[in-house]
């Protein structure tokens, strides 16, 4: 906002505020007209003191020397998310590259989610930023492998650093992303999908992150990749690249097999993970269906000189376990409540496995096979090699949430998928910025929490979009910049800056 003098065709002058709004000017008030020089200069003081005040409301421009004219201005901008991330970017040490891109495209990432091609609008308009749609994608094309490994060393680093020197525990998880296409290639191809996207084709992306959900290496995979095979590779990829060996392995049991866990045991990686107990030795499921059922109450097996089998039992659960199965009954009772089975639904999938199927393809729900799932309710099994309180492998084990609510905020709140880039180059490209999005996020995320401020990122990203910075150019032509925090809530997070 700005007092402008306008020269009327009658020869009279206007004294006007503007403001400029989506790259328009728009006037705000005519504080009054004459044709006599020193009448118009009193105009032009009294349309200064009406901006500084707002109408009644006193804005404070904190300068070191004051601004005789809001012509003085040259610039507005709403780039405060680039000010604040761009400063935990640098801390992260992803300032050690030197690629003024890479930077503004991982922090648009985080601030305004958007396509590259709306991207580029963003970082003009709130930025000052001008690049054009085709250079960014043909920096996408260069980018590749050519980041991936610093990437991924400086967030080891500075998560090693965070942690107080040592890794210690590391978390695994896979998930799927997909495309809006069903085109294949080496990279993209139909698979199991975890958001049900059958039809698409999709890349899976295995994940390591540390304790409170720092991200530590990531991996891309074919589509149809089996995500039991993914673990083993990404693994032993992190210890060669990072040359890491003090850390002990946090896997779903989803992951594991005989061969992964005779593959970890080979390599010497200590791991967590959970087992599958319906799946051991018969004498193991009578031990541990003979076990007393108390809440929280956790027994030992030795399954081998190395290895043990930690199983607990849990009320919760237990309910947990009835419900669903309470639930599925009642599907299964009205998707085959005639007794006849169609072609397209004879599997033994979910809740499928309480059904008897005749010769002559008629169903009935097995009741004795309900009675016996019964008897696993409030169950769970966990295998470790290390030689930990079973508490702590029980605690350790349940510490996997962090990898899923890092998928939930890439998935959600960076936008990484659905993805509408079709080259592998574009796509390694796209999953390297969404990923050291995720580390920024996660670091403003922790100095939130140590500066005690008390609000979530989002809401900090939310309130930074509204803080505006002003360049103004002094009398004595030297230029000035200033971020004005002016509400209550622009000066809370202003510690964050």
């Amino acid at each position: 906002m700005f007092v402008r003098k306008k020269r009327n065709k009658s020869g009279s002058v206007s004294v006007q505020v503007v403001a400029k709004d989506n790259g328009k000017y728009r006037v705000v008030k005519t504080v009054g007209c004459s044709s006599d020089p020193a009448q118009v200069d009193c105009l032009y003081r009294q349309g200064q003191e009406w901006v500084r005040s707002f109408g009644g409301r006193q804005m404070s421009l904190d300068f070191n020397c004051g601004i005789d004219s809001f012509d003085q201005i040259e610039r507005v901008l709403l780039n405060a998310p680039l000010l604040l991330l761009g400063k935990y970017y640098d801390d992260i040490g992803f300032g050690q590259i030197d690629d003024k891109t890479l930077r503004e495209l991982v922090i648009a990432r985080v601030s305004e989610p958007l396509s590259k091609y709306a991207t580029t609008r963003y970082l003009r308009s709130h930025f000052g930023r001008e690049v054009k749609p085709g250079v960014i994608y043909r920096y996408m094309d260069s980018l590749k492998d050519t980041r991936r490994e610093i990437v991924q060393q400086i967030s080891v680093q500075h998560t090693m650093r965070v942690l107080g020197g040592r890794i210690g525990l590391v978390f695994y998880d896979v998930t799927t992303l997909y495309f809006e296409s069903n085109k294949e290639d080496e990279l993209r191809s139909p698979g199991f999908s975890k958001d049900g996207k059958t039809s698409e084709t999709q890349v899976v992306l295995g994940l390591l992150v540390s304790r409170d959900g720092y991200p530590l290496s990531y991996s891309l995979f074919n589509g149809a990749q089996f995500e039991g095979r993914t673990l083993i590779p990404v693994i032993d990829d992190f210890v060669q690249r990072l040359s890491l060996t003090d850390f002990v392995i946090v896997a779903d049991s989803g992951l594991l097999n005989t061969k992964n866990i005779a593959l970890l045991n080979l390599a010497g990686y200590k791991y967590v993970v959970g087992a599958r107990i319906r799946n051991e030795a018969k004498s193991v499921q009578e031990w541990i269906l003979g076990l007393p059922k108390a809440d929280g109450d956790l027994h030992e097996h030795r399954k081998s000189q190395t290895e043990r089998l930690i199983v607990g039992y849990s009320t919760k659960r237990a309910a947990k376990n009835r419900l669903n199965r309470e639930k599925g009954l009642k599907r299964l009772e009205k998707s085959y409540h005639s007794g006849r089975l169609t072609k397209e639904n004879i599997n033994r999938r979910g809740y499928n496995k309480f059904l008897s199927i005749s010769k002559d393809v008629r169903v009935t729900i097995d009741r004795d096979k309900i009675t016996e799932d019964e008897r696993w309710d409030g169950l769970k099994g966990y295998l470790t090699n290390t030689e930990l309180p079973a508490e702590l492998v029980v605690e350790h084990y349940h510490g996997l949430w962090v990898v899923e609510r890092a998928f939930r905020i890439g998935k959600g709140r960076l936008d990484m998928r659905p993805m509408f880039h079709f080259k592998t180059e574009r796509i390694e490209a796209h999953i390297c910025i969404c990923f050291m999005a995720y580390k920024l996020y996660k670091e403003l995320e922790r100095v939130i929490r140590l500066k005690n401020i008390g609000i979530s990122v989002d809401k900090v990203i939310d309130i930074a979009k509204t803080i505006t910075t002003i360049t103004i150019r002094k009398n004595n032509g030297i230029r000035e910049t200033k971020t004005l925090f002016l509400t209550q809530e622009q000066k809370l997070i202003e510690p964050l800056f």
